[in-house]
């Protein structure tokens, strides 16, 4: 039985846009895979790990994975839960207007030349508003387009989009210590505890974490959980509840997180994306 389900949400000569699903019971790396055509993906819950030859990235919500066409890889699942990703291709010369020259390799082929970036709150949030409005059947197709060209645009933005920095071994520092966040979003951890896991000093993580990210640690995980956030508002009628399960310390800092981030309430935000 195939650990992917793969809903089709949009299909027009301009965009396609598809919500993955993966069980992720596979822990090791899974054999060679290709894709057939380059897109972006961003993942939206849980978390896994592409291998491209020996390098790896993380995929975890604040990211857009990079995904060319001919490209071998493998995926692995080193934390249970499954996970699931929006799958956005762009027909190519739009593609090619949408994307900084620099971001692309000097081929024929429409490929990227760096396997990820990180995105802003806006892009996460826009994720969140493409998915949920084309499975509620909310957005009509033109709507649709133009929101999944928008986030396009933004996620591969010089303003709105991080690269990764600093040397190959602090990036896999970063990398592992992603793995650690994500492995329960809702408990406060401490520093300490974090960098223990990690085998290196809280002061020299929080460096490096910095330098690679391009934001402090404690800012990145309140990200991930209210990236979660968006992902399961349509599955909460007590956002009390749901603040308490992401491991919030109360309801009105959960919304005032949300606010902050994302420039409207969760309840708000619900309404744009589920009930209109």
């Amino acid at each position: 039985m195939s650990e992917l389900t793969v809903h089709a949400l949009l299909q027009t000569p301009t965009v396609t846009v598809r919500d993955v699903y993966c069980t992720g019971t596979c822990r090791a790396p899974s054999q060679e895979e290709c894709a057939d055509a380059t897109h972006l993906v961003f993942p939206y819950r849980g978390v896994y790990v592409r291998h491209v030859g020996e390098d790896l990235t993380v995929a975890e919500s604040s990211q857009v994975l990079f995904f060319n066409a001919g490209e071998r890889y493998r995926i692995s699942h080193p934390i249970e839960g499954g996970d699931a990703s929006l799958a956005v291709w762009v027909e190519e010369a739009m593609l090619r207007e949408l994307a900084p020259k620099a971001l692309l390799r000097d081929d024929d082929a429409l490929a990227f030349r760096l396997p990820r970036l990180r995105i802003d709150a806006r892009a996460q949030a826009l994720v969140a508003m493409v998915r949920h409005s084309l499975r509620e059947g909310i957005a009509e197709a033109l709507e649709a387009e133009s929101l999944t060209l928008t986030l396009v645009q933004r996620a591969l933005g010089p303003r709105t989009a991080h690269a990764a920095g600093a040397s190959l071994g602090r990036q896999r520092l970063v990398e592992r210590t992603k793995l650690v966040l994500t492995s329960d979003l809702s408990r406060r951890w401490k520093l300490a505890e974090i960098a223990a896991e990690v085998g290196v000093s809280a002061v020299y993580l929080t460096q490096v974490f910095q330098q690679v990210e391009g934001l402090p640690l404690y800012r990145y995980q309140l990200r991930l959980r209210l990236a979660r956030a968006l992902d399961l508002l349509g599955q909460y009628e007590d956002l009390s509840a749901l603040s308490q399960d992401l491991g919030f310390s109360s309801h009105s800092h959960f919304s005032a997180a949300f606010q902050q981030t994302y420039g409207r309430s969760p309840s708000e935000f619900r309404q744009s994306a589920l009930q209109r």
